[in-house]
């Protein structure tokens, strides 16, 4: 009885800890399960013949093809014509539209002068743009970064402007009243106000950027991963289209966490600035 109940009093801790594992973890425990089911399911469906694996393939099938592609380096060409695209086009939205977001924000007549030509832009379905920018352009990496800045400046210029003309107005009198200028002012009160839009404005941003990639490189390309795309689909070689949709994928996943991280620190930091 006593080795009973010292087995029992020896259990307790190790479901406690793992109950309280599971608890931290719930909403990713949650979420690769239903990957993993949707997967096993994807699976047994080609395996069961109950779907032509020339449409949809399958998640073994994708991930021998992924590991050919890495291990004979045919996936590296056009990772590396994307990942410059992403970092070009984008590192201008980046440039343009969170200083010009911030000056439109700022000053009211700037806003009342830009704001007709940036909601027409906006409204406009970049794709719309994609044959003019090509013929400005051409068929080189020009028009790729062109595509990808005007698909992503908007979201970043559009949550800035919001971002600045939120900053709760007793604040800024406060500050004018102790004589702050208004660098000081931008720098104490406006930008610590506005980051959560500003990041949320790179995330949306982010993710119009990396659809630019997949349209700029459907027209005219000669590589890249939307390339890839668009030739696997035509020859039907559906287990490298899925690898292209995937690389695509975990792209945005990966650096809207990192900009999720950046944004926690920020709120950290906001948090210490207030007090």
């Amino acid at each position: 009885m006593n080795d009973l109940a010292n087995t029992r009093a020896d259990v307790r801790p190790f479901r406690a800890g793992l109950g309280a594992l599971i608890a931290r973890n719930e909403n990713f425990l949650l979420g690769a399960i239903t990957v993993i089911a949707l997967l096993s399911f994807w699976e047994m469906s080609v395996r069961l013949d109950w779907v032509n694996p020339l449409f949809t393939s399958s998640p073994s099938r994708i991930a021998i093809t992924a590991y050919t592609m890495f291990t004979d380096g045919s996936i590296y060409p056009h990772l590396a014509v994307s990942g410059l695209e992403l970092l070009v086009g984008f590192s201008l939205a980046i440039v343009v539209g969170i200083p010009l977001g911030i000056l439109m924000g700022w000053y009211r007549r700037l806003n009342a002068a830009l704001d007709p030509i940036v909601s027409a832009l906006y409204a406009t379905p970049r794709i719309a743009l994609v044959p003019l920018i090509v013929i400005w352009f051409g068929i080189g990496l020009g028009s790729k970064f062109a595509i990808i800045f005007l698909s992503s400046v908007f979201p970043i210029l559009i949550n800035t402007i919001a971002g600045v003309r939120t900053v709760d107005p007793d604040y800024i009198k406060v500050a004018r009243s102790f004589g702050a200028n208004d660098w000081q002012i931008f720098r104490t009160v406006a930008f610590p106000s506005s980051v959560p839009f500003l990041l949320t404005g790179l995330r949306l941003g982010l993710g119009h950027a990396l659809i630019g990639i997949v349209v700029g490189e459907l027209y005219a390309a000669q590589a890249g991963i939307g390339f890839l795309i668009s030739l696997s689909g035509a020859t039907f070689q559906t287990d490298k289209v899925m690898v292209g949709i995937i690389i695509i994928a975990s792209t945005g996943v990966l650096f809207t966490n990192v900009l999720r991280m950046i944004e926690r620190r920020f709120d950290q930091w906001r948090s210490s600035h207030d007090q």
